[in-house]
């Protein structure tokens, strides 16, 4: 086996991993925790920047990611609209609509793995067939992926904002 058929076999752990906390975090009640927040704000935000460089390369691409992006942040918009917020003992907690960051999660999850599928056959001793595309070369993964990372972007911010007013309408600080 080439080490490019064991690529998959060595991240799909990983990427199942990633998957299985991403789809705990949209169900039930969860913390409200700042500072992960606003790493993980960072931190798509900067996927975000690296996916649109792909626009470069084709403007099809840039427009698919731009449109996700905005796709996103307005699903988040009705997501907050739909997420229960409680004060607790232990904490503050917000508890998130499951149907959407679930159905985010399955359209990315299908659409990569139709991706796959399509890749998967053209593959030739570790090399992708000239007649294939790349993996990411589609305006409509690129919308998929664009959806998720505008959908984890603006969420998160609203929680944000929600929890820092509600801190302040209770007169008490906020502890990152």
């Amino acid at each position: 086996m080439t080490p490019h058929a064991l690529a998959p076999l060595l991240f799909a752990p990983l990427i199942a991993f990633g998957i299985y906390r991403r789809v705990r975090g949209t169900f039930g009640l969860q913390p409200v925790r700042p500072t992960r927040m606003k790493w993980r704000i960072g931190l798509f935000s900067v996927f975000s920047l690296l996916t649109m460089l792909a626009g470069f390369q084709d403007i099809r691409l840039l427009e698919g990611v731009v449109g996700g992006l905005l796709g996103g942040a307005a699903l988040s918009v009705l997501a907050l609209r739909l997420t229960r917020f409680e004060t607790r003992p232990e904490g503050d907690f917000y508890v998130p609509n499951p149907w959407i960051g679930g159905l985010l999660t399955l359209m990315l999850l299908g659409r990569l793995a139709w991706r796959f599928s399509v890749l998967v056959p053209g593959m030739t001793g570790g090399e992708v067939a000239p007649t294939v595309p790349a993996a990411g070369n589609s305006p409509l993964t690129m919308l998929v992926v664009g959806l998720t990372f505008g959908y984890y972007i603006a969420y998160p911010v609203g929680l944000l904002i929600h929890h820092r007013r509600y801190r302040q309408a209770m007169g008490t600080t906020e502890a990152a």
